[in-house]
Order: C-alpha cells, then sequence, then structure tokens
C-alpha cells in the first residue's frame, strides 16, 4: 500500500475526532513531527513514537477545541500536504482561525514526518 488522499483525509478527520490512538496508527515508529510554534527553527521538534504522541496531545491541551476544517490534500510519490482552516480557542479565550499546510514524508504507507506551518493570525472573541 502506499500514501493516498484517502489517508490524508483519514489522518485530518482523526484529528477533528482527536482520537489519539487513530492518529498514530498513520504515524512510523521512528517518526518526527515539528510542531507550528516552539523554541527550533522548525518550531518545537518530537521525535519517535511516544514523544510525538505527546506532542499530538499538546496540541490539544492548548487547543481543546481545535478543528481543521476545508483540507485539500495532495499526495507525489513519499511526499504530500494537506491545506486546512484551523481553528482554536486558547486556554486564555483568545482565537485562532488561520490557513496551515502540513507537509508529510512517508515512508511506505506511514507517515514518517509531520511538519506543521500555520499562519499568525488571532482574530477576537
Amino acid at each position: 500500500m502506499s500514501p493516498s488522499i484517502d489517508m490524508l483525509q483519514r489522518f485530518s478527520d482523526a484529528w477533528n475526532a482527536h482520537d489519539l490512538d487513530q492518529l498514530m496508527s498513520f504515524m512510523a515508529d521512528d517518526c518526527i513531527f515539528h510542531a507550528v510554534s516552539g523554541p527550533d527553527m522548525l518550531g518545537r521538534t518530537f521525535r519517535g513514537a511516544e514523544d510525538v504522541r505527546a506532542g499530538f496531545v499538546a496540541a490539544w491541551k492548548t487547543f481543546p477545541d481545535a478543528a481543521w476544517l476545508d483540507p485539500v490534500h495532495c499526495v507525489c510519490g513519499n511526499r504530500g500536504f494537506t491545506e486546512s482552516t484551523f481553528v482554536g480557542t486558547r486556554q486564555d479565550g483568545s482565537r485562532v482561525h488561520a490557513r496551515m499546510v502540513d507537509i508529510f514524508t512517508f515512508t511506505g504507507d506511514l507517515i514518517l514526518v509531520k511538519n506543521a506551518f500555520r499562519k499568525e493570525r488571532v482574530v477576537a472573541g
């Protein structure tokens, strides 16, 4: 099996369902997740399945109502991307509503690298 648009849609659906086990079923054991923010050039980097799992949980702790809407997926060989609209409310009540892109590197039919980029836009109320 190889990566597909259907696979990326199911991955997006798992994000919106906040289904951690389903999300991790798409990730390789030696996966890497570059979050949208953090101390590193690529945001914060999580390495390995357990660390990536913790990174995914952190995203929902930051934005308990997080949703990724209107996804557009593309797969080309061992690379792919999903462009979507991210919406969520931080603990302090500030809302984010912005376009974002996840860039993927695949190994076989699993995600090896998920590199997230989001426009910096906070909206009132």
